[in-house]
């Protein structure tokens, strides 16, 4: 753990390892690192099918880069070329009930604040297709999703929507796609390092259009970092914004801002935003200067070593009282939470409602990810939910199941 007091020095390291020592949304050199783990596995979500190749899959370090000119936040360690984004990247939140509530919600508020109806959309970074058939349903609009990682037979819409699917990344050689009139990038700018260049790219995509509307979702580091959530970090995020920082990016790129918020809890970060045409454009109300985020990044700099003091003495004292303790969630939270804390036989099993996560492993620690039925047989003394979010849509399913276990969250 570092404070913000150290300043990155050049690399020496090959060129796939060098370490990035200017800010890639602004370009300041005004960097200093706040957080460092190393060895963490460099993908937390593709399925791993067999224990062997969970705990032997690639490594990379994380060295959390803040910008002290623009708040920006990236891992200045991050090689891409160790990524591998395909079908077997299974990023899904789509099985839970309180997921979907909110995507239904926020796409009946973006179809009426847009006013999407028989309109041209385009969705990048789609995954398995939900919130662009959402969108294109509800409408009705037509769509477009680029994805690597989309799979067509997990995908159900209506016979008549109108809808495309592009199994690849998103790029300049799909520039003409992007003459549409609403642009949608949902929880992917997270997994792009140089988010200026990608955020550029969108913009020159449009052109000349003035009415094309772009909305981008993103996790909100203020969230984890007045958490202290060091789960909340892992390696296929490698650049992490506020809103002020967010918005500062879009205004560089050419954008005028028109709307910031949070949602899911104050976990996401959402930003609205249309071409301005070389037009000046004034910072919004809630933005939140540089020196604000700095007082943040400082508190989680400070207080993450003792989080993980905490969780650690926690998981070993119920080891040694012959505690059965079970993860909730199989995403990158619990990898993350594993790896980080160095855990092993403390924790028995992960579980999962998403059946295309049960039978696979947890990245780096090799657990195995079970459904919930499984407690029924396990009988855990304690549940660790690694999102609050869900906690009581798992206690219902836990009631249903007649299972009575301590049940608390990742942050208590």
């Amino acid at each position: 753990m570092h404070s913000l007091s150290q300043p990155l020095q050049p690399s020496n390291m090959p060129s796939s390892q060098a370490t990035t020592t200017r800010c890639l949304s602004c370009g300041s050199d005004a960097l200093s690192v706040i957080y460092d783990v190393s060895q963490v596995p460099v993908h937390s979500v593709l399925n791993m099918k067999t224990r062997e190749m969970a705990i032997s899959y690639p490594k990379g370090d994380i060295r959390l880069g803040f910008c002290e000119a623009c708040g920006f936040i990236s891992n200045i360690a991050f090689d891409p070329s160790l990524h591998e984004y395909s079908s077997d990247y299974e990023e899904t939140q789509g099985f839970s009930a309180t997921f979907n509530n909110f995507h239904h919600r926020l796409a009946t508020r973006l179809i009426d604040r847009h006013q999407l109806h028989n309109k041209d959309i385009i969705e990048i970074g789609c995954g398995k297709g939900e919130f662009l058939t959402l969108l294109c349903e509800l409408g009705p609009n037509r769509g477009v999703g680029f994805d690597p990682a989309y799979v067509p037979e997990r995908h159900s819409r209506q016979a008549n929507t109108d809808i495309q699917f592009v199994k690849d990344f998103f790029s300049a050689k799909y520039t003409s796609a992007c003459q549409a009139d609403f642009v949608c990038c949902k929880m992917t700018l997270e997994h792009i390092h140089p988010v200026a260049d990608f955020v550029g790219q969108v913009r020159r995509s449009i052109g000349n259009r003035v009415d094309t509307d772009v909305f981008f979702q993103i996790p909100n580091i203020s969230y984890i970092f007045r958490e202290t959530a060091f789960w909340d970090i892992y390696y296929e995020h490698c650049s992490y914004f506020s809103l002020g920082s967010l918005a500062r990016l879009f205004r560089r790129c050419g954008f005028d801002v028109l709307d910031l918020s949070t949602d899911y809890d104050d976990q996401y970060l959402m930003i609205e935003a249309r071409p301005n045409n070389g037009r000046p454009s004034t910072p919004l109300a809630q933005e939140e200067d540089v020196t604000e985020l700095t007082r943040q990044a400082s508190y989680f700099a400070e207080n993450c070593r003792r989080k993980l003091t905490m969780w650690k003495q926690t998981l070993s004292d119920m080891n040694h009282q012959g505690k059965r303790v079970v993860l909730w969630g199989g995403g990158s939270k619990g990898v993350s939470f594993l790896t980080a804390l160095g855990i092993s036989d403390e924790v028995g099993y992960v579980v999962d409602i998403n059946p295309y996560k049960q039978g696979m492993y947890m990245a780096g620690t090799g657990h195995e990810i079970v459904s919930p039925t499984f407690l029924t047989t396990y009988q855990p003394d304690l549940i660790i939910v690694m999102n609050p979010i869900y906690q009581n849509e798992i206690q219902q399913d836990l009631d249903r199941m007649g299972l009575h276990p301590e049940l608390t969250t990742v942050q208590s």
